[in-house]
């Protein structure tokens, strides 16, 4: 799931183990959940299958993949430093930290390698949590 959870602008991201599964979702757009009416639209990504080159080679890179996290939605005025501050001072020390951003978008993102793989899944509570005015 993702978005503000304070917010009806959630949206989640479900892999479904068949297709069948898949085709009876879509037949649940409409339906309220909560207060509102969900929105179920195929995936123009497949989570899977994924193309092998991309998944981690070696027990190494799996590791690295369980202490990274993918950030979105960061201000512009937010520097790497308070990206790093951020996640040190709620989550845990942070090995490595990548801003990604251009002028053609008003947000930007990151992606941030812990020490711990703990640390990367404390940082998944972060999700709605304000940064800067984001």
């Amino acid at each position: 799931m993702c978005g503000d959870p304070n917010s009806v602008l959630r949206f989640a991201f479900i892999e479904f183990t068949d297709e069948e599964g898949a085709r009876a979702a879509l037949n649940l757009s409409g339906t309220v959940l909560g207060y509102y009416p969900v929105r179920v639209l195929p995936s123009k990504t497949a989570i899977a299958p994924v193309n092998p080159t991309f998944l981690p080679r070696s027990d190494d890179e799996r590791e690295m993949c369980a202490r990274t996290i993918y950030c979105t939605n960061i201000d512009k005025k937010v520097s790497q430093a308070d990206v790093k501050l951020f996640f040190e001072s709620i989550c845990g020390e942070v090995y490595r930290l990548r801003l990604l951003g251009d002028y053609q978008h008003n947000t930007r993102i990151a992606f941030v390698e812990f020490v711990m793989a703990e640390s990367a899944t404390a940082a998944l509570n972060c999700s709605g949590v304000i940064l800067g005015s984001l």
